[in-house]
């Protein structure tokens, strides 16, 4: 399809360009004008039809909607900004420079530029950010013929109305009501007889990730945002909710492997930027692991005169040791990412890896303690002793149940400091795990060797 309308494009057959692009869904078009040229870009976009224009602009990259920006007129520029959700113009607006976003705010109407105004001056990556103005608003003492009124003059501006909030004088929430629950009752009902009055609802500061989360816990297809004294201000719908699921993800991932989240796609980063996001977290462990070294040289005379073969075990107790860390860490900060785990639940957590640890640890020690014998002594020849291997074994057992309480306690005790879990993870777990096995390592072997 995409070589389609190059080839179409080439021809200047206009006309046949616009028959392919009304079968083609918002977000395909946007993915296949990523790919043009920056001069094509805008001739294929103005091509669009007008149902489809803004959805489509706003599924395109930053960068492409910066472009369009630039070569529209007043005209069109305010055609695809009526056409737009107020929460997607603010999500365009926060990636815009300042000359772009002052160009945007011209074109909008007042109420708009107001709604947008207020909506801005939340904090970052707050409720209030996230939310839209656009919500269908009815009070409890109309009748369900009423209320259907009132959706079918308001709707075609409301981000959802399958979700519809009641309100008093003030605005205040009170409750909510279904469309499937209007539909299923006579036109006489009165709102206040059918509505739900146990609203979930968030705050406008709330984190986004909390509010995510209660999408989930709740299976949500739009919760309200309320001020402090519980008066509706907006609502944030279920598809706003998986992209902030999405970046979360993603920035955990970023975390966990020791590199700064940056919202920017990988082939749209320069070389620069890549370097900067990522050498902080190599220099900050890189001067961490020297504790390693430190505990090395200092055992490294008495462990070479106890048995040379003592050194050769090393690389494969660190390695074990953080593998199982990360095991438990990547385990529990999934737990408190789905708020299964929170921190009144250390104990229990601890508790239960403990066990898990003793299990695992057996295992492994076992299967070291085989395999220093069978195949390191017969098939290549190294004097692995029956005393030798058990100590090694043992030491392994140990490092097992450290690595997995660390990785278990680390990232609960971060989350209750204000940390992002993910930042403890497998870098600095694997980090702290490798001198721990160190130390017990080198002990037991002097406890009985020496």
């Amino acid at each position: 399809m995409d070589q389609d309308i190059r080839n179409l494009l080439e021809e200047k057959k206009y006309a046949e360009i616009q028959k392919l692009l009304k079968d083609i869904k918002p977000q395909d078009i946007a993915l296949m004008l990523e790919e043009m040229s920056d001069a094509e870009i805008p001739i294929v976009f103005r091509l669009l039809p007008k149902e489809i224009a803004a959805d489509t602009f706003v599924e395109m990259s930053p960068d492409s909607q910066k472009l369009l920006i630039n070569c529209f007129t007043d005209a069109e520029l305010k055609a695809v900004l009526d056409d737009m959700f107020l929460d997607d113009t603010v999500d365009v607006i926060e990636e815009m420079p300042a000359n772009v976003v002052k160009r945007i705010l011209n074109q909008t109407d007042p109420q708009s530029r107001k709604w947008i105004n207020e909506v801005l001056k939340y904090p970052k990556d707050s409720a209030g950010t996230l939310m839209t103005m656009e919500y269908v608003n009815l009070k409890k003492d109309w009748t369900v013929k009423q209320s259907f009124d009132r959706i079918r003059k308001t709707a075609v501006d409301k981000e959802t109305i399958y979700t519809c909030y009641v309100t008093d004088g003030t605005r205040k929430l009170i409750g909510r009501v279904s469309l499937r629950t209007m539909m299923l009752n006579s036109y006489e009902t009165v709102i206040g007889d059918i509505m739900e009055t146990n609203v979930i609802s968030v705050d406008t500061d709330a984190d986004k990730e909390f509010v995510a989360s209660q999408f989930s816990k709740y299976d949500l297809n739009a919760i309200p945002v309320v001020d402090k004294e519980n008066r509706i201000v907006g609502i944030i719908t279920v598809d706003d909710a998986m992209d902030v699921m999405e970046d979360e993800a993603t920035e955990d991932i970023s975390m966990m492997a020791a590199v700064t989240p940056s919202d920017t796609p990988y082939l749209d980063q320069s070389v620069w930027r890549i370097w900067l996001n990522r050498v902080p977290w190599l220099m900050l462990l890189m001067i961490s692991a020297t504790f390693t070294g430190l505990i090395i040289n200092t055992y490294e005379a008495t462990l070479s005169s106890l048995s040379p073969l003592l050194f050769a075990c090393i690389p494969m107790l660190m390695d074990t040791g953080g593998n199982a860390g990360s095991q438990t860490s990547v385990t529990i900060i999934r737990g408190l990412a789905l708020d299964e785990i929170h921190f009144k639940d250390l104990f229990k957590v601890v508790w239960k890896e403990i066990r898990v640890s003793v299990l695992l640890a057996l295992s492994l020690s076992v299967v070291c303690f085989g395999k220093l014998l069978l195949i390191d002594n017969l098939i290549f020849g190294y004097d692995y002793t029956v005393k030798l291997s058990a100590l090694i074994a043992v030491a392994l057992l140990f490092t097992v149940v450290i690595a997995k309480v660390v990785g278990c306690m680390l990232p609960l005790l971060a989350k209750k400091v204000k940390l992002d879990p993910a930042v403890v993870a497998s870098p600095f777990i694997t980090t702290i795990v490798d001198a721990l096995s160190l130390i017990i390592y080198c002990n037991i072997s002097v406890a009985v060797l020496a």
